[in-house]
Order: structure tokens, then sequence, then C-alpha cells
């Protein structure tokens, strides 16, 4: 060991993102963030894997692009204002939130989708103590 200790090598070391220790005690918490695979994070596994990840957003993206295009650059922003608010709209951490508002301003409130079948929140896995997620997300843990 040199003289500087322990404490100054962590400072010089360079955090590298995505691999660096995430939970309370120098280990990544999997329960939270769930496995990690460097491979998985680097390479898609199929090559629509990207465009079906990123579907929402273009449809977003054409459907904003042509509502300026017809009303002008006010509607778009009202209508960006108008997701960011309605996306701040959750129920507790431990329940499950429907985004009603977000979908309705979507247009896609009257569409039955794969996940409004199989994403029964009765059959979640992300149940756990509420108090501790609460403080979880409040930061207080």
């Amino acid at each position: 060991m040199n003289s500087r200790g322990v404490s100054a090598h962590m400072k010089d070391s360079v955090p590298v993102a995505g691999l660096c220790p995430q939970g309370a005690y120098g280990v990544q918490d999997s329960l939270r963030g769930g496995f990690s695979s460097v491979k998985n994070e680097l390479l898609p596994s199929h090559p629509l894997e990207l465009s079906e990840k990123n579907f929402h957003l273009n449809q977003d993206k054409v459907n904003l692009s042509t509502l300026r295009n017809i009303q002008g650059l006010h509607a778009p922003l009202k209508l960006q204002m108008e997701y960011r608010a309605a996306r701040q709209i959750q129920r507790l951490p431990f329940l499950q939130s429907s985004h009603l508002a977000l979908d309705t301003l979507r247009g896609s409130d009257d569409v039955i989708g794969f996940e409004d079948i199989l994403n029964d929140p009765a059959q979640s896995e992300m149940m756990g103590e509420p108090h501790m997620m609460v403080e979880y997300k409040l930061g207080l843990l």
C-alpha cells in the first residue's frame, strides 16, 4: 500500500457506466435491477429488436411532425407538455400504475393489446415490502 491510503485510490479510479456496483454494500442489486450481462447490453439479439424497442418513440415523432405541419409549432409543444404531465401521475411504488391518462392522450385507450392481456398486476413478481419500496423511491434508503 502506498502512503495515500485506500480512499485516495478510490478517488483516482474512473467509474465505468453499467459496471459499477450499485448496491449499498458494493455489489449489484440483482433483486431491483435484474441480472446483468455485458453481451446483452452491447448487441441486440435480433435485427428488428431495436426497431421494436423504439416503435412508440418513432410513431410519436411522426405524429408530432405531422401535427406541426398541419397546425403549427404550438400543437406538438402543448401535446408534449401534456404527455410529460400524464407520465408523472403514478400510484405508490408497490402498486401497478395503469397510465390511463397517457393512453387517452395517445389514443390507445380503446385498443386491446398484448400487454393488456398478459400484464395482470395480480400475477406480478414486483410485490415487495411497501414501506421499504416507498422509502427507496423517496431516497431514504
